[in-house]
């Protein structure tokens, strides 16, 4: 046989590597796709090898094997369309983003760091995928939280492919994919997706791809039984248990699993055993705790070596073949590793770009008001705007617990629930229950399927019933959706507003009904948290919120909803209120009060007595934004009075009070003529029995000795 020179300039064998006449097939598979598969599942191992190869060294800086689950990636891939299709991924989905279309100088280019990465732009660990042309969601690393964002994306293309909304697309028979391992079945997030899927009936297909191994803890420890037992009980939910190494069998299944969700029979779970050949990453050495003996016997049942052994035994390649293909694999690999070397690293200038970017709000739009509009108090105002802004567009929609009105049957004849404070009250008779619905008691549902819905495009408006009840969003909140931008680069955006009511002064409210908390949510990147204390404030901010393109918190203070001194002229459409202004309350010479929420009225109230008891003049400021937060303004009002006292409900210690003095020490020192003071909750819970709540949570009187001791200095 003649030789011929291979793209490496070694000298190979010249072999025919047609796939045979059209139409063949090998137990079910045309031999083409057969062949191109095998040849990626090698594309896939290289890549592998060359990671671990450059982290060596120092040239990728961690690395996360997507080993032995080649076959079932690449089988499943076939019959998923990229660019039509949502995809929720995780690290080991390496073979999945090759059938999708992902390049592997793509993907060495991610795990060099590069800026051309179009996942992150250097900003991810390798194999943490995004993909926007192609639909791929940008992934985290927390596993099992993809989950709830999926079943919202879902949600969301059926919302939207009965409707013509701008900038939304859907198709009637997509399906949204999310993959996890079974170790991430632990995860509640996982469970509570599963609910929701199946109560929606939605077209989710999940793959479970089962190594046995979560890091170093096997499933045993995970679990009393398989998942694929454990969800039997979601009435709804189509299981199937698949051997993931077999790529013959996931041909063969996932065609029909897959046309079954597209179909709408409803959500699907495929259960995929599959091996984990190398470490679960670079910074684990599974020999520590796997016995010789097991990972022989894993490596024998490799799905690339039974891939190889059909391809022969079944006469469609030879040996040599075989080799070539592999060679083939090989080089595009090799020539991957080149480019994604030699390609521009990220400029360290950039880490600030992307992390949120604010709505544009016409510098005059405060002044866009005739005050001519029905006099209404802080929660009413809420209610009218979000009648206001579904009315405009119909990408809003507003769902959590209690906040739709009654079940369609009885609507008719019941007042309606609307909400625990009934600041949704009338929306679902208003729009439909589409647009406005109940969720399950459960505030990480809530916000992640919030996630899955503005990626789609969507103006979702989720309400955490209680701020005390939302740190099992936390996850969702911090780690979905106040990072999506930065994560991708800008590539994802995630437009939703989060409503939470906050606070105290509630006489009964006690530890689970009275908290604040604003502090913990300034302090993550990403994220917008305003606080509005007046109906007009509340109207101005919500209608920019509605604009913005990433996540903000909207808190609304329970105490101030139906307060007559929070009451205002409904404001004409034109007003809006830009995020990071504050507004000056009362105007003094000798004292600035900084301060939001609800004790924007007690520190007004506390400066009215200084000046009827002291004749001191001390000026209020309501920062209304918390992040971002008016830095100008406190800086020029210090200038004027050279004192400065912040004022906030939450405890004193690492309250957002903590920032601001900080702040002002460090950047107005030279307009200080005393220390900065400041005024907070001590540091407890809030209680039950009204006077030990009084002593708790910051009193006019507080504010009072506090301002005394400032105007000595």
């Amino acid at each position: 046989m003649a030789a011929s020179t291979s793209s490496t300039g070694t000298q190979q064998p010249a072999v025919d590597l047609e796939a045979g006449p059209p139409g063949q097939t090998f137990r079910g598979v045309p031999v083409e796709e057969l062949r191109d598969d095998f040849r990626l599942a090698w594309v896939s191992r290289f890549l592998d090898d060359r990671e671990i190869a450059l982290q060596k060294q120092s040239r990728v800086f961690f690395q996360i094997s997507g080993a032995g689950h080649e076959a079932l990636l690449l089988g499943l891939g076939r019959y998923l369309r990229p660019a039509y299709d949502w995809f929720f991924p995780y690290y080991r989905d390496r073979a999945l983003m090759l059938s999708l279309g992902v390049t592997p100088t793509e993907i060495l280019m991610q795990a060099v760091g590069s800026a051309a990465d179009p996942s992150s732009g250097g900003r991810q660990m390798p194999c943490h995928w995004g993909n926007a042309p192609l639909n791929v969601v940008t992934e985290s690393s927390a596993t099992g939280s993809q989950c709830l964002p999926a079943v919202g994306c879902a949600e969301a293309a059926r919302y939207i492919s009965r409707r013509q909304l701008p900038g939304c697309v859907a198709h009637g028979d997509e399906l949204t994919y999310v993959s996890l391992g079974e170790g991430a079945t632990s995860e509640g997030e996982f469970w509570e997706s599963l609910n929701s899927a199946c109560t929606l009936h939605l077209p989710v297909l999940y793959l479970v791809a089962d190594n046995g191994y979560a890091i170093s803890v096997p499933s045993s420890d995970q679990s009393p039984a398989p998942v694929s037992e454990m969800a039997r009980g979601f009435r709804g939910l189509h299981i199937h248990v698949i051997d993931g190494c077999d790529y013959f069998e996931v041909r063969e299944r996932g065609a029909d699993i897959v046309a079954e969700v597209r179909a709408g029979v409803g959500p699907a779970l495929i259960h995929a055993s599959v091996t984990r050949p190398y470490s679960h990453s670079s910074a684990d050495t599974q020999s520590k705790y796997r016995s010789a003996d097991e990972l022989a016997r894993e490596s024998a049942h490799d799905p690339l070596v039974l891939m190889e052994h059909a391809l022969v035994d079944g006469g469609l390649y030879s040996p040599e073949q075989i080799a070539l293909l592999k060679e083939e694999a090989r080089q595009i690999v090799i020539d991957a590793a080149k480019s994604a070397l030699a390609a521009a690293r990220p400029d360290p200038e950039s880490v600030t770009e992307q992390v949120v970017n604010l709505p544009f709000v016409p510098a005059d739009a405060e002044l866009a008001d005739d005050g001519t509009g029905d006099v209404v108090a802080l929660g009413e105002a809420i209610r009218r705007t979000l009648h206001e802004q579904m009315e405009e567009d119909e990408r809003i929609r507003v769902f959590g617990e209690d906040v739709a009105d009654a079940r369609e049957i009885v609507l008719g004849d019941v007042e309606g629930k609307g909400g625990v404070f009934g600041t949704t009250h009338g929306l679902q008779r208003s729009f439909g229950i589409a647009r406005c619905y109940n969720t399950p008691l459960a505030e990480a549902n809530i916000v992640g399927r919030a996630v899955g819905q503005a990626i789609r495009g969507l103006r979702p408006v989720p309400e955490v019933q209680f701020f005390d009840y939302i740190w099992t969003a936390m996850q969702q909140i911090k780690t979905e959706a106040a990072t999506i931008r930065w994560r991708s680069n800008g590539a994802f955006t995630c437009p939703l507003v989060l409503r939470v009511p906050i606070g105290g002064y509630l006489s009964g409210g006690a530890i689970w009904h009275s908290q604040s908390g604003e502090s913990i949510f300034a302090h993550i990147p990403g994220l917008t948290v305003v606080m509005p204390s007046r109906a007009a404030d509340a109207v101005g901010l919500m209608r920019t919120a509605m604009q913005a393109e990433d996540p903000v918190m909207f808190l609304e203070h329970k105490h101030l909803l139906r307060q007559p001194y929070t009451r205002s002229p409904f404001p004409s459409r034109g007003f809006q209120v830009p995020f990071g202004k504050g507004r000056v309350v009362l105007e003094g010479d000798e004292l600035t009060i900084v301060t939001w929420g609800a004790t924007v009225e007690k520190s007004r109230q506390a400066a009215n007595r200084l000046e009827a008891d002291e004749g001191a003049s001390v000026q209020v400021i309501d920062l209304r934004s918390i992040l971002p937060w008016d830095q100008a303004l406190v800086a020029e009002k210090v200038a004027e009075t050279g004192r400065l006292l912040v004022v906030h409900e939450d405890i004193l210690t690492c309250g957002f009070g903590a920032e601001v003095a900080a702040w002002a020490a460090e950047h107005c020192f030279s307009d200080l003529d005393a220390p900065v003071s400041r005024v907070g909750a001590t540091d407890t819970h809030v209680a039950y029995e009204p006077s030990l709540e009084k002593a708790i949570l910051p009193q006019v009187d507080d504010i009072v000795a506090a301002a005394k001791r400032v105007l000595e200095y």
